[in-house]
């Protein structure tokens, strides 16, 4: 068991805390806002600066792209008045009156161009803006790959690696969608707007106050209705996320489920919380819906407002009628950004948050650096000497105080004691996981401080209590532990640790692939192969932590012999909570809050009918019984 502290328990139902998917993002959705707005943001611009002549492009070009859409109304007008005014003046029977074909087709072929050129600037807009878009969240996504190798342990062991994943996945992605799309969108939406406004003054003054009268409706049915759905939106995401953790724990311990038939029970409370999320849901959905009909009525009004006007106007000659249908559609596009542009805010406050979040995780403090001269140990022999060390994980909380321990080469030391004694803390500090507050520890009398991390952790090989196998072949997961193993010292490494009979009997041997969690294999297998790695890295000192707790007992009889012909010559380090399987050790080290209280071969520390004598008869004792 491990000395560390424990990861930090997750919100209810295993949900990222302030994360919220594109997909549900809209108005009346709960918004997370960013601590800092302007920082995050001028950090985030940072990251556009390389590519700032390639935005201006893609900016330019927008605005072009609307400008031409927003002219395209008018020319239509244009037309319709030419072909109006010689409709009227035939039926008026106006001598020479005729259509102007000739006009009309000139407006329909600048019309045409207009709108061939405003499709060709948005594709190279849309183009170009994917392009540095992917360039940006690659940089980003980079920078935090490589910061999460820099961070100490205890950075991990303080975070849920849940909260980190999605900072690292969810939250560059909310940047990517937002830049890759609403950028773009809220140039366009602010430039028709505007343009809009002049366009329809430049046609009609006292229409333009027609269509503006309605704008504060707007606005206030918007705020109504999405002040009251954005609760049960709140509503609708905790609910998600109860649901989503019961499913998770329900999945994850669903042989216990079944062992203790609780079957129905699980069913039963996933469809309480079903229920509840279905109510919240359809409410949310159903209110916040209300906003675009609620929208079209109010521009509706706005529309007969204009058609009233713009007919009376008309009779009295005070406007064309092209102008009229031109106003027309430019009063049906004018509340259409204004409600984009609410939406772009929202998603914008959001993507400023999850970039606040991949900047703290960029922020965080990193490990000490290395010194420029470090040292290497030129021949391991495998001495190892604890000098005085003093460590804390807090530090109001000491764990070791003064501890001095002197290994020899080639001996093989035994640490025991109870829970939390600072066994694994001895391991953390031997590889430099965390770094020591007082005192040193040496290698063949070189300072490990003085050393590069990876120099140090290369004369290490270690086998854990808790397996890690990545996704890929046995064979993969085996020459993990050296680069460039052939296929001969892969079966050598697997039948020296046992595990050559079982991999043999697997449909595809060596080539068998592990899935996700390796689940296809059992504990015991799994820490086989853990143990071939180990070998095959042919390590100067060896750490071994419970390496065969998992296994059967006659597998593990095999297992110590390998073990044993392993360590040989080696200085290997062996946590153990089985005191049986630490017998031959050259010494044992008995720890108790994080101080050695007493050390010696087996057989001494029994006929010191101390501490160890105490835990030793007490396991023979279970053990009998």
């Amino acid at each position: 068991m491990s000395d560390k502290p424990k990861e930090p328990q997750r919100p209810p139902g295993g949900m990222n805390p302030g994360f919220m998917g594109r997909g549900g993002m809209g108005m009346g959705m709960p918004v997370q806002k960013a601590k800092d707005f302007k920082g995050t943001l001028k950090r985030l611009l940072a990251y556009m600066q390389p590519f700032r002549v390639s935005i201006s492009f893609v900016l330019i070009a927008a605005i072009l792209s609307t400008l031409f859409s927003i002219i395209s109304p008018k020319l239509m007008g244009n037309a319709v008045t030419k072909l109006a005014e010689g409709s009227m003046g035939k039926l008026k029977g106006i001598a020479g009156a005729k259509i102007d074909f000739d006009a009309i087709l000139r407006i329909v072929l600048i019309l045409a161009v207009l709108y061939v050129v405003s499709s060709i600037l948005m594709y190279i807009q849309q183009r170009i803006m994917v392009k540095v878009t992917q360039r940006i969240v690659f940089n980003l996504r980079r920078d935090v790959s490589e910061k999460l190798t820099r961070v100490p342990l205890s950075f991990f062991d303080a975070r849920s690696h849940g909260d980190t994943m999605s900072r690292a996945t969810n939250d560059v992605d909310t940047i990517s969608s937002t830049m890759q799309q609403s950028l773009t969108q809220l140039i366009t939406s602010v430039v028709t707007l505007l343009g809009t406004i002049i366009m329809m003054l430049t046609i009609s003054p006292l229409l333009t106050l027609a269509t503006i009268v309605t704008l504060p409706l707007s606005i206030w049915g918007t705020k109504m209705i999405a002040s009251r759905s954005q609760q049960y939106f709140k509503g609708q995401q905790r609910t998600l996320g109860e649901l989503n953790g019961h499913v998770e724990e329900m999945y994850t311990g669903h042989t216990i489920v079944k062992a203790f038939g609780k079957e129905q029970q699980s069913v039963d409370k996933f469809n309480e919380i079903n229920e509840r999320l279905y109510h919240t849901g359809w409410k949310a959905q159903f209110i916040s819906g209300l906003i675009f009909p609620v929208m079209s009525f109010i521009g509706n009004i706005g529309y007969v407002l204009v058609s009233v006007i713009g007919g009376v106007m008309v009779t009295h000659n005070a406007i064309k009628i092209g102008d009229v249908l031109a106003f027309i559609q430019y009063s049906g596009q004018f509340t259409m950004p204004i409600t984009q542009v609410a939406n772009i805010a929202n998603v914008i406050q959001s993507t400023i948050a999850a970039a606040e979040r991949i900047f703290e995780l960029l922020d965080e403090p990193e490990e000490v650096l290395e010194k420029k001269d470090s040292q290497k140990v030129q021949e391991v022999h495998g001495h190892v000497q604890f000098e005085d060390v003093a460590f804390s994980y807090k530090a109001d909380t000491p764990l070791i105080t003064n501890m001095n321990i002197d290994v020899k080469p080639g001996q093989t030391v035994a640490i025991v004691g109870p829970t939390g004694a600072g066994k694994t803390t001895i391991v953390n500090l031997l590889m430099r996981f965390y770094e020591l507050q007082n005192g040193r520890i040496s290698i063949d009398g070189v300072d490990s401080r003085n050393m590069t991390r990876s120099d140090l952790r290369g004369l290490f090989g270690m086998v854990l209590q808790d397996t890690w196998l990545f996704n890929g072949t046995i064979r993969d997961n085996i020459a993990y532990g050296r680069v460039g193993a052939t296929e001969e010292d892969i079966v050598d490494a697997a039948r020296a640790a046992y595990a050559d009979h079982f991999i043999r009997t697997l449909p595809d041997g060596y080539d068998t692939i592990l899935n996700e969690e390796a689940s296809n294999l059992s504990h015991g297998q799994k820490q086989l192969l853990t143990i071939a790695r180990a070998i095959l890295a042919d390590p100067a000192i060896l750490i071994l932590d419970e390496a065969t707790s998992s296994v059967d007992t006659r597998t593990e009889v095999s297992i110590q012999r390998a073990m044993n012909n392993l360590m040989a010559d080696r200085t290997s380090f062996v946590i153990a909570h089985r005191l049986s399987t630490i017998r031959e050790a050259d010494l044992i080290l008995v720890m108790n809050q994080g101080t050695v209280i007493e050390q010696g071969t087996h057989e001494e520390l029994l006929e010191q009918h101390g501490f160890y004598a105490e835990l030793y008869n007490s396991q023979f004792t279970q053990e009998a019984v």
